[in-house]
């Protein structure tokens, strides 16, 4: 497994990291086996992946208590875990609660990698809490955050959707900033835009979520109808035909639709599957750390490990590129994949 650096930094992570959003199980993925979770871990670890990828608000701390599970009886310097707190917590004595709580979920003494998971913005808080609250100080935040640090629970700092003007703030408090997490995948191409070369400038490393768009990326749906609902939230589809959507757009499943039809043409003519060539394409992205993607069984870490092997050609790549064009031209320069572009939540 490739292995490199966080930019300018010390934290060094494997090109294909481990999402665990589905770990523990809730109303989002549906259930999942601990035994599941701990063959995939195994599986990962024995393979030379070892980061994974956590948050408290993935099923309510239940998928912090599974990863901790998992890695019982794993030597702590073999694995390199990151974890999240939402903007809603950041203030100084709440975050410091948020941080030790998901440190005794996972049953560790540290983190290796502790992410602000949104924005310390208004409009962020308010997705999450569906009301108006006080907006914590990015100041205080990172304040706490470097103490965290000193104090040896958490090795480095990191925040996850973050666009240009937020990472230039969060930079300002003078923490150091190993990792921005962005959405990335062959139908999300905006980071290109600006933020990816930000990160690149500023030394920062970048993590890719969503590579392969929740499945749609993985071959797994022959055609945009048979897209579960729940994978139909993104500004790619159109909000009138799905109710959880929030973000009230047409959607742009013209170009979405002639995109998917080219990247399955484009792996069969390279004797790879789609699942293979979206990774690989995510992957060698100018700038990009390291690229997450769930598992829920060991044979779909072994799936993914393959395809995280081997490099495409730049051919490929620049024609992977020109079939995706339309849709990120439509796309625009919003990171949000969720919400309508007046109320981008990376802003």
């Amino acid at each position: 497994m490739e292995i490199r650096p966080c930019g300018k930094h010390d934290l060094r992570l494997p090109v294909l990291g481990i999402g665990c959003w589905s770990f523990g199980g809730g109303s989002y993925w549906g259930p999942q086996s601990q035994k599941d979770a701990d063959e995939v871990v195994r599986c990962a670890i024995d393979h030379g992946c070892n980061f994974f990828d956590t948050a408290e608000l993935y099923n309510d701390g239940a998928s912090e208590e599974s990863l901790g599970r998992a890695l019982q009886g794993i030597p702590r310097e073999r694995v390199l875990v990151a974890s999240k707190v939402g903007p809603q917590y950041t203030e100084p004595k709440t975050l410091i609660e948020h941080c030790e709580a998901s440190l005794r979920r996972l049953q560790m003494d540290y983190v290796d990698l502790y992410y602000v998971h949104w924005p310390i913005t208004a409009h962020a808080i308010r997705s999450f809490t569906s009301k108006e609250m006080p907006v914590p100080s990015v100041a205080d935040a990172f304040d706490v955050l470097m103490r965290l640090q000193r104090e040896g629970k958490i090795r480095f700092i990191g925040v996850s959707n973050f666009g240009p003007v937020q990472l230039r703030e969060a930079l300002a408090t003078g923490a150091q900033i190993v990792v921005n997490q962005l959405p990335y995948s062959l139908l999300s191409r905006a980071i290109e835009l600006e933020i990816l070369p930000l990160c690149r400038e500023s030394g920062i490393g970048v993590v890719g979520y969503m590579a392969l768009m929740q499945g749609v990326l993985a071959g797994n749906y022959a055609t945009l109808a048979d897209i579960p609902p729940q994978r139909r939230r993104t500004r790619q589809f159109d909000s009138r035909k799905t109710p959880q959507a929030r973000h009230r757009l047409d959607g742009a499943e013209k170009e979405t639709e002639f995109a998917l039809q080219e990247i399955r043409r484009i792996a069969a003519e390279s004797g790879l599957t789609m699942l293979e060539i979206a990774l690989k394409w995510a992957i060698a992205g100018a700038g990009m750390t390291s690229s997450l993607c769930g598992a829920r069984t060991a044979s779909q870490m072994e799936t993914n490990l393959k395809a995280a092997t081997g490099s495409l050609s730049p051919d490929v790549i620049k024609e992977l590129n020109r079939v995706t064009q339309p849709l990120f031209d439509k796309m625009g320069p919003s990171l949000d994949l969720f919400e309508h572009p007046d109320n981008d939540r990376t802003k």
